[in-house]
């Protein structure tokens, strides 16, 4: 029996779903941009190095970036409530072996299982949205949750700066398992269930197995090599099954009868341009934005709170142009603003050298933040909106989950070389005037590789053709940037740019 959507917006039924569903990606949202603010104290803590370090991030968004997809299909075929409220538990039980890490080979272990536990929870609270309400609301909830959820991502470094300076980095984590307890509560007694009834045959496990030994491979080769040689025999191991486990994912998913990732999906013109610039902007963001908080704090002297005020800017921006640049290039098309926005982000992203010359917030760190978020907001709905509006009907929601996928992807690799590029290593970040210096150099380099994506951009996307699209066309779908069911049939007017514009990538560090 087919689940019909019967929840209206202003009912009451309604707004608990979407209380629901924002509390619940909230938590993974927030994690995420606190932890970035934590990583100085907890080097300190367990007298570790830069390698440690790029690990505790990339440790999560590995495993969330390689179970994104399967989580998504298992929510479809078991039942979007049930897999959400497995996601949450599993993600708050792993929040708290976090908390409890007695040094940072643990907190590694456990971060990886929180990815998992955010890949089962995340497409989840866009996917019970899609499911509960009527079309006619659909957007505006959707639209209403991604603004939610942007107000956790602002709020994440100011609770974690001041938990950090209040208490310990451990409540970062602790946090987590009394939201997580409500939502439970909440979900089981409000949220109706829903799956996907013509979901059929059998799930990519072999595919999703590929995909995270050719993560985590890649990703060890990278971070470790600084330390232990590109020649030592663990990194030639772990490169090595990563390049091979490429080529089977390959391979599976061309051959597979049910692919988690169908790769004709890449034959589009405008789609497979949109995710290499996806790839290659949110690569450059990220990988700055690693480092960012850590030089405010061992160059600049800024406490833990501080550097997450620092930023605030950044949000705040983001919030209030993002989907107005949504709209504008519903009217004009997305190739002007998708060269310009990422060459103005990426003169922020050089900008940021100048975090180092002082300690003056407004001189120092305010302009190129600002710069760098208005390059952002230029960029990031219009980037989104290129990518889902040109994928085919069909696999309108394997395309939301890849264009997602795409910029975690393009994080993770900055993270574990761009530090090894800047010559920070070892324990360098813990020298101000070493830390100063590698700083720099990787500002440029992701201000570089950053403009490099807006160029691409300009020779390779074209705008829309005018005039109206037939009723299928894949304009007229209305996606988020994560791994959701394709919304009902909307015209992509301002009104739909808007929801795509406040429903796109999270943060960079997100």
């Amino acid at each position: 029996m087919v689940d019909v959507p019967a929840l209206a917006y202003s009912s009451v039924p309604g707004r608990w779903v979407l209380a629901i569903t924002v509390l619940g990606s909230g938590i993974a949202a927030l994690d995420a941009t606190v932890v970035n603010i934590a990583l100085p104290t907890i080097g300190r803590d367990f007298h570790t190095g830069i390698a440690a370090l790029q690990w505790v991030m990339t440790s999560y968004i590995l495993t969330l970036a390689a179970f994104l997809l399967i989580g998504g299909s298992l929510g479809d075929r078991f039942g979007r409530r049930r897999v959400y409220l497995i996601g949450i538990v599993w993600f708050a039980l792993a929040s708290a072996a976090c908390g409890f890490a007695p040094n940072a080979d643990f907190l590694i272990v456990t971060r990886v299982l929180q990815g998992i536990g955010g890949a089962l929870l995340t497409p989840g609270s866009l996917a019970i949205l899609e499911a509960s309400f009527t079309p006619a609301d659909r957007a505006r909830a959707i639209g209403a949750w991604s603004g939610l959820g942007g107000v956790a991502i602002a709020a994440g470094p100011l609770i974690g700066g001041y938990l950090i300076s209040a208490a310990s980095w451990r409540w970062i984590f602790f946090i987590n398992v009394p939201v997580a307890a409500v939502v439970v509560a909440l979900a089981a007694r409000h949220i109706p269930e829903s799956r996907d009834p013509s979901t059929t045959g059998r799930l990519d496990y072999a595919g999703a197995l590929a995909a995270v030994v050719f993560l985590s491979g890649i990703t060890f080769a990278f971070i470790e090599a600084p330390t232990l040689g590109w020649a030592s025999p663990a990194v030639l191991t772990m490169a090595s099954l990563g390049v091979a486990a490429l080529i089977a994912f390959g391979v599976r998913e061309d051959h597979a009868a049910a692919p988690m990732l169908p790769l004709s999906i890449f034959r589009d013109r405008q789609f497979a341009a949109a995710s290499a610039v996806t790839f290659i902007v949110y690569g450059a963001l990220t990988g700055a934005t690693f480092l960012l908080p850590v030089v405010l704090q061992v160059v600049s002297g800024y406490s833990p709170l501080a550097s997450g005020l620092a930023l605030l800017p950044l949000t705040v921006i983001m919030l209030a142009l993002s989907a107005r640049s949504g709209e504008l290039a519903a009217k004009i098309g997305p190739r002007l603003q998708l060269s310009v926005g990422p060459i103005v982000a990426g003169a922020g992203l050089a900008m940021l050298t100048l975090s180092t010359s002082g300690s003056s917030y407004v001189a120092d760190v305010l302009p190129p933040v600002a710069v760098f978020g208005v390059g952002i907001a230029i960029t990031v709905a219009p980037l989104t909106a290129t990518a889902m509006s040109s994928a085919p009907a069909h696999l309108a929601g394997i395309a939301s989950a890849v264009n997602n996928d795409l910029s975690r992807f393009g994080g993770l690799l900055a993270v574990a070389i761009l530090p090894a590029l800047a010559g920070i290593t070892g324990q360098a970040y813990l020298h101000p005037a070493a830390l100063a210096a590698g700083f720099r150099t990787a500002a440029f380099i992701s201000g570089g590789l950053c403009a490099a994506g807006g160029l691409l951009a300009a020779v390779t996307i074209t705008n829309p053709r005018s005039g109206p699209e037939p009723a299928g066309a894949p304009g007229h779908c209305l996606h988020c940037a994560l791994d959701a069911p394709p919304l009902t049939t909307l015209p992509l007017s301002r009104h739909a740019a808007r929801a795509a514009g406040s429903a796109g990538h999270a943060l960079p560090g997100a």
